[in-house]
């Protein structure tokens, strides 16, 4: 019989992600999955699982997890300058607020809840893949190991800061980038995982009109106002705003951990840039299996 998992204290907003539903974006339904896709692999592949297994996404205050066994856990993402980059052995985890904007509890195993469309995500808009987690909830551990965990952690861990460095939107050319590729923006406080809302130098809005179109995980896009938006794992799949920008996959994880009040700007690079980083990524993630 399955381990199981008692929540004690769910923090501000806890949820059920693994890397999400991809496939489905024709038919309305977003992405959704990890905020910081970079951490739940890196916590998955450290506890020994395959790096697609559910975890816990915990965002801003942490919570608190007692476990029924002992159980091999690894906590990642939230922070860059001390995260727990290597598995331990525990029947309680108590976490306070992050460093960070989210956290992610990796059990070995992984979390053992329903699939839809593929995947254990919760998609809070349309309550596809459950609810946020509430004290007294109990989660069954599923059977998602693959390999040994990594006792030794990683040499490796992501690098924070810096610029988003992005691709040219498909409307760049309407655009005067200067403004955009100069300015620091703030991330404001009515932001989410659909998107987070930027504030700064206004870009000026192009007098163009554009037919609602599809959108990608990433784009930047620039409303009447000139305050750029990037639209995020729980963003809708079409839209009406010109993009200017799409934020590279190498840096979505970027996304993920900033806060309201972090400083945001941008660094234009092509696609081929945009596919080295990517494969550089992937090499430092495969020498943790």
């Amino acid at each position: 019989m399955n381990s199981t998992l008692t929540v004690e204290a769910a923090g501000l907003f806890t949820t059920v992600q693994d890397l999400g539903r991809a496939g489905y974006a024709h038919l309305g339904i977003s992405l959704a999955g990890a905020a910081d896709t970079l951490a739940l692999r890196i916590g998955n592949l450290l506890v020994g699982n395959d790096a697609n297994a559910p975890a816990l996404e915990m965002t801003a205050s942490g919570g608190s997890f007692r476990f029924e066994h002992d159980a091999v856990v690894a906590l990642t993402g939230a922070t860059c300058d001390a995260p727990m980059w290597r598995p331990f052995e525990t029947r309680h985890v108590r976490l306070g607020p992050l460093a960070g904007a989210r956290s992610y509890l990796c059990v070995r195993g992984g979390i053992d809840v329903p699939l839809v469309l593929g995947s254990a995500s919760m998609h809070p808009a349309t309550g596809i893949g459950g609810r946020p987690l509430r004290r007294g909830d109990v989660l069954r551990l599923g059977s998602r190991a693959v390999h040994d965990a990594r006792w030794a952690g990683t040499p490796w861990r992501p690098q924070c800061g810096g610029r988003l460095r992005v691709t040219a939107g498909p409307q760049s050319d309407w655009f005067d980038n200067g403004v955009f590729f100069s300015s620091v923006y703030k991330v404001d406080p009515d932001s989410n995982r659909a998107g987070l809302r930027l504030r700064g130098a206004a870009i000026e809005a192009p007098r163009a009109q554009l037919l609602t179109e599809g959108v990608s995980l990433g784009a930047v896009q620039v409303p009447a106002g000139g305050q750029p938006i990037v639209l995020f794992v729980d963003q809708t799949t079409t839209g009406g705003y010109p993009k200017i920008a799409n934020v590279v996959t190498a840096d979505l994880w970027r996304v993920g951990q900033l806060r309201p009040g972090d400083e945001v700007s941008f660094e234009l690079v092509s696609i081929e840039h945009a596919l080295k980083l990517l494969r550089e990524q992937e090499r430092m993630l495969a020498k943790l299996l």
